[in-house]
């Protein structure tokens, strides 16, 4: 699986109607050879950049970004390996991904920025404080995996994470035959010896939904076609559908990792730092379900002693979960900020 490309590459996506209300619009930007989607907001103040995690879209920052556009010059990207950007199967990594977070600063915001992360974004957040500080005015690390998805650790001891992207891998690989409703056919801890998962007939039940939104628009990304589903499930199965299964398995096998050092990239980031923690759990026989433990925030602050510590109580995605919570904690730290 090295010579496919992105499908959905380039081609524009219809805005949700309260961001194009709110003067948004979809742009692409080509950077050394990667094509970048992103969706900006009007001139109205410091810029911020949104960068969302693994298999997630930009436009799972929806909710939050009408709000944060009264404030902020907002952008939004899809990640390399994702959305309407390029797919790159042979390079995935942290540099490769970082530099093209770097150059989009660079060429396409053109001053220091408020860079804002979710889970792998807030590692490429930190990539970008630590490698080119001179685009980065602050950070946002919103529930990042920061020290956890380190190997050996992410594969020996917080194998739950770990093997949920082996999972994606195993159901979205087979770009031919894939069905990515299968995503939702995963155990999740609850305890050390008790799980949960979706069941079965219901993800059937998604699959047919899914399947027949294909056949009625064929070469557009998957949806369930449906309203009265929640939001929530159709944004995963979008996201899953336009996503390249080689970027999980860059994680899975070992290629994304490259020598870049969390402990080393704190030490070396200088710029003002918020550092939002979701909740979490630990089982003996599971590892940690969630990005970061107590002691790794713990750990972040003492590496890089600028940092805000914010603990709210939500899932993973903070800004999707809690969408109030994340705008009044960006917007607080920013009002922190030397102009």
């Amino acid at each position: 699986m090295t010579g496919y490309r992105n499908p959905f590459e380039g081609k524009r996506e219809p805005l949700p109607p309260a961001l194009a209300r709110a003067g948004f619009r979809q742009e692409f930007a080509e950077l050394d050879g990667v094509l970048i989607s992103y969706v900006r907001g009007p001139e109205a103040g410091v810029p911020i950049l949104l960068v969302p995690g693994q298999m997630s879209l930009w436009s799972s920052y929806r909710v939050v970004m009408p709000e944060l556009a009264r404030r902020f010059t907002v952008y939004a990207i899809d990640v390399r390996g994702h959305g309407n950007s390029s797919w790159t199967p042979r390079d995935y990594s942290w540099d490769s991904a970082g530099t093209d977070v770097a150059h989009f600063l660079r060429q396409i915001v053109g001053k220091p920025a408020i860079v804002s992360g979710n889970s792998s974004g807030g590692i490429l957040a930190l990539w970008c404080a630590a490698r080119v500080p001179e685009h980065v005015a602050a950070v946002v690390l919103e529930d990042p995996p920061i020290f956890s998805a380190e190997l050996p650790r992410f594969r020996d001891r917080d194998r739950w994470v770990y093997g949920s992207l082996a999972h994606a891998v195993q159901v979205l690989g087979d770009l031919d035959r894939q069905r990515v409703a299968d995503i939702f056919r995963q155990e999740i801890p609850v305890g050390e010896t008790r799980t949960v998962r979706m069941p079965d007939r219901f993800v059937d039940f998604l699959d047919r939904l899914v399947t027949r939104y294909q056949r009625r628009h064929p070469g557009r990304p998957a949806s369930l076609g449906v309203r009265w589903l929640p939001g929530s499930l159709n944004e995963r199965i979008r996201a899953a559908s336009m996503f390249d299964p080689n970027f999980a398995r860059a994680f899975v096998d070992g290629r994304f990792y490259g020598d870049f050092s969390h402990e080393a990239a704190l030490r070396a980031t200088t710029c003002p730092a918020l550092l939002l923690h979701a909740t979490w759990s630990r089982y003996d026989r599971y590892g940690l379900v969630g990005a970061m433990d107590d002691d790794d925030a713990r750990r972040v602050r003492e590496l890089a002693p600028q940092t805000v510590y914010r603990r709210i109580d939500a899932r993973h995605v903070i800004h999707d979960d809690k969408p109030r919570q994340f705008i009044a904690a960006v917007t607080d730290f920013a009002d922190t900020l030397t102009p």
